[in-house]
């Protein structure tokens, strides 16, 4: 996306199965590659580890 994605929307780079299609590849942005999950991130399930990465999407939002 070579603007960016907007916070809420998918990027287009997930395969209908969530993963990253270009993971381990140069063209993966920094911002990406440079994310470093945790437990707490990822919580207890995919729903929470969602939300959080909402809430990160909103707090860095330009």
């Amino acid at each position: 996306m070579p603007n960016g994605k907007a916070a809420g929307v998918a990027c287009v780079q997930l395969s209908e199965q969530g993963l990253c299609q270009i993971f381990g590849r140069p063209e993966r942005p920094a911002c990406c590659s440079g994310l470093q999950a945790s437990a707490e991130m990822c919580g207890g399930n995919k729903e929470q580890a969602i939300q959080w990465l909402n809430a990160l999407e909103r707090a860095t939002c330009p």
